[in-house]
């Protein structure tokens, strides 16, 4: 059970653990011991948490990560009896929400890989924009292995990795285990740190990125992403369209502004 501060819910203690650092909200997935498999409830709080994020002026960026030795081992394998159990209008209804991409958020999403990542674990690598991680991750799709059928996340790994890459995880399950140099050269990470790096450099992307000005890289984001769900063409345009809807944002004129005069820019959130 997760307790959230009645005077700021963004704040959680449990299974979830949240704090705000400057400007960047830090998620810890906190179920060491389940190498931080997700219950339902855990599923349905990361909705939460991403959704007031995302409302919240003062969040400019966010670092998802996990305790312990493990990141994320996926859905709680008791979850499954509970889901089988009902009806399939009731498990067609309950579609998911616990990524920033799943509930719309489109400011910017740093996730450092500590450990373990495997089956619903890899929705997070899949969906966040910046994916890092350690010398003790590891990233593979067990579904297979427990009569599961995996689709959504190798669907959203394929934008992101080579076809081939992803079928194998899909069709060799728990066999499939890339180390974090695999991972690497599939561009399924970005960069490799040592285990007590891991966080700084995932703190020092998200300032980074939180200093930016927020009404430009979340258009640039939302573009970006928009676009694997149409033709290039109109993904083009709607591009074009967010590029000119926002020279009237007050940022626009900002940035130039700062620019000339040598000075840092005042973002407007």
């Amino acid at each position: 059970m997760n307790v959230s501060d009645e005077a700021d819910p963004l704040l959680r203690s449990g299974d979830i653990i949240t704090e705000i650092v400057d400007r960047v909200l830090v998620i810890r997935l906190n179920r060491p011991d389940k190498l931080n498999a997700m219950t339902r409830a855990m599923l349905n709080e990361l909705g939460e948490i991403f959704t007031l994020a995302g409302q919240d002026p003062r969040i400019r960026s966010l670092v998802l990560t996990g305790t312990g030795k493990g990141f994320c081992a996926g859905a709680d394998v008791g979850g499954l009896k509970a889901s089988a159990e009902q009806d399939l209008d009731e498990r067609l209804a309950a579609r998911p929400r616990f990524t920033p991409r799943m509930v719309g958020l489109w400011k910017p999403t740093i996730c450092a890989v500590n450990g373990v990542c495997a089956g619903a674990g890899l929705h997070f690598v899949s969906d966040l924009d910046i994916v890092i991680c350690s010398e003790n991750a590891a990233f593979t799709d067990t579904h297979v292995n427990v009569g599961q059928i995996t689709a959504m996340e190798p669907i959203g790994l394929a934008r992101r990795m080579p076809l081939g890459s992803v079928l194998r995880m899909v069709i060799l399950g728990k066999a499939e285990r890339l180390t974090p140099q695999q991972a690497l050269e599939a561009h399924l990470v970005s960069e490799i740190l040592p285990a007590d790096a891991l966080m700084d450099r995932a703190m020092e992307l998200a300032r980074i990125a939180a200093s930016v000005s927020p009404a430009a890289v979340q258009g640039s984001l939302k573009a970006v992403w928009g676009s694997f769900d149409m033709p290039l063409e109109d993904a083009h345009t709607m591009g074009f369209e967010e590029v000119m809807r926002h020279r009237n944002h007050p940022d626009a004129a900002e940035g130039p502004a700062a620019f000339l005069e040598k000075r840092e820019p005042r973002w407007q959130d």
